[in-house]
């Protein structure tokens, strides 16, 4: 297994903050595995801010621009400045494997072959690895973990310290938006779950856009990702939890330490679950594709064949169940002294 690989290119131009996490594990597998090797990531902003000071990591390179063709560009660029010895991609659009495959010694571009529709894609990317001889068995286990610098854990536990307090019940934080639509929970359901977490003592914090986030709990404030991620570390010292859809921020507070209650409707829990207790909404839907979430017809433009007004796997989450996930999970059942 223990090839001389001195320089290795990691490429995750997906777009989203929790593919880079769910993909976070391998690279950190890659750098114990390969130990003195110069690791190079490029990924997209913001997601390139939770690595930069990531120890495993020599440099962070992102796309210089906006536009179209500029994630290629970007590829070229880093082949340009040093031939990798190894290159492993989850890329697969505008050509990027065959450039990859053409421009370094060894390459792995496609993480997403023959997947089972009931396992994670993070261990999935794990097992790939594993099998092309780039991971020991241990690394198969591994799970996103981020590195949290000083400065970003003790702001996230003033903050904690400002909104939480020292509360009867664990603090909750409620991660009201979500990247698409498709994935948006009713802001109704927002309401309740927050009014039920409340009445059970648990300080009721927020992130999101301020419309939905401001009348549920107490905002936590804007801040970069790295200072985020500290936010969720103070919550998981405190044994709190978080709660939200199947979205990045949800991710970084499971890489983070904390105790995650996730909403899953036009993804499969299954194979996108972030690995704490993870709540699928309406599981027997027949349009959802655990292996091809983008061919389903709600995909883009959140337009339910079931239900106009709105994604019906989200609203069939009810926050009471909710609820008892959040109270389960943080020791006490919302509604239950004691």
């Amino acid at each position: 297994m223990r090839e001389p690989y001195a320089d290795i290119l990691v490429v995750d131009l997906l777009g989203g903050i929790g593919d880079l996490l769910m993909l976070l594990p391998a690279v950190h597998g890659l750098a114990r595995r390969h130990p003195g090797a110069r690791l190079r990531v490029l990924t997209h902003e913001p997601g390139a801010e939770l690595i930069r000071a990531d120890p495993a990591v020599t440099e962070v390179r992102t796309p210089r621009h906006g536009r179209a063709g500029a994630e290629r560009a970007a590829v070229v660029e880093a082949l340009a400045a040093r031939r990798p010895d190894l290159a492993v991609s989850t890329t697969r659009y505008d050509d990027i494997p065959r450039l990859l495959e053409e421009g370094a010694g060894r390459a792995v571009t496609n993480l997403w072959r023959d997947p089972p529709p009931d396992q994670p894609v993070g261990e999935r990317y794990l097992e790939i690895l594993h099998a092309e001889g780039l991971l020991a068995d241990a690394d198969r286990a591994a799970r996103p973990r981020v590195h949290l610098g000083r400065d970003a854990r003790a702001a996230g536990e003033r903050v904690l310290a400002r909104l939480a307090g020292d509360p009867p019940a664990p603090p909750v934080v409620l991660v009201t938006d979500a990247g698409m639509a498709v994935k948006h929970w009713p802001r109704g359901h927002w309401r309740r779950l927050a009014a039920a977490l409340a009445g059970s003592g648990h300080p009721v914090l927020a992130v999101g856009p301020a419309e939905v986030a401001a009348p549920v709990g107490s905002p936590l404030p804007r801040a970069d990702l790295p200072t985020l991620a500290g936010q969720f570390a103070a919550v998981a010292r405190r044994r709190g939890v978080v709660v939200g859809p199947d979205t990045g921020p949800v991710r970084l507070a499971a890489a983070a330490g904390a105790a995650t209650v996730a909403l899953f409707g036009p993804t499969d829990a299954r194979r996108y679950g972030i690995g704490g207790v993870d709540l699928q909404g309406l599981p027997d839907c027949p349009y959802r594709q655990p292996t091809a979430i983008t061919e389903q017809p709600c995909w883009w433009q959140a337009r339910c064949p079931l239900d106009p007004s709105g994604p019906a796997c989200m609203a069939d989450l009810d926050p009471a169940r909710v609820a008892d996930a959040v109270g389960a999970v943080a020791g006490r059942r919302p509604g239950h002294s004691g």
